[in-house]
């Protein structure tokens, strides 16, 4: 993505943070025509011999599977809050408005797993990030379904080579950050989130 030095991040940790609160990501391969297939879908980041992974699954149904298995090289995308900037932030009036937000962009090297126990266990940890107590109605359900259920989805490993994390909160305009943070913390749940980002990234004072 373009990433301007102002808005890149410095500290690998906030990209890594980001993905974790904001798990619904846009996983993006080349289908077999050569344009680009985009499937949302949410991952789980973990890590695995020293090396940052996200896992997920897709339906048995959707091509994409397929794709990741002929070339496994692909992109995927995290959005994190974003929101609208009036210029007003600015103490004069020759500004333009401008768009804040929070991205991610992570290259990776897919692996497919196909074995119902790791298939499984992949499952599992998804259910621990947003309905841990699911687990034990999933180990409830009799096995024919669960085997069903496991024979409907393709399972992957995505290993993160390469991380881009864009930041896009006007920190070179240092003269907007006091009114940006004062509007943004009354406003949306996206823009107390870019409000508590700046406070985070040491634009204003807490």
């Amino acid at each position: 993505m373009y990433l301007p030095p102002q808005f890149k991040a410095k500290d690998e940790a906030h990209a890594l943070a980001l993905m974790r609160a904001y798990p619904f990501a846009s996983l993006i391969s080349v289908d077999d025509d050569g344009f680009p297939a985009v499937t949302h879908i949410p991952l789980h980041l973990t890590q695995a011999n020293g090396q940052h992974v996200l896992l997920g699954h897709c339906a048995k149904a959707n091509p994409h599977w397929r794709y990741l298995q002929s070339r496994p090289q692909a992109l995927v995308t995290f959005m994190g809050p974003q929101a609208y900037m009036s210029p007003k932030v600015y103490p004069d009036l020759t500004r333009v408005p401008t768009w804040s937000y929070l991205a991610v962009h992570a290259k990776v090297e897919a692996t497919l797993v196909d074995e119902s126990q790791a298939k499984d266990h992949l499952l599992k940890q998804l259910i621990g990030d947003h309905e841990p107590p699911y687990a034990a109605q999933w180990r409830g359900l009799g096995e024919d379904y669960q085997h069903k259920m496991l024979n409907a989805i393709v399972a992957f490993e995505l290993c993160i080579t390469e991380l881009q994390c864009k930041l896009k909160l006007n920190q070179h305009r240092p003269e907007s950050h006091v009114a940006m943070h004062a509007a943004y913390a009354e406003g949306t749940a996206d823009e107390q989130a870019l409000a508590e980002w700046m406070v985070k990234l040491g634009m204003v004072q807490p």
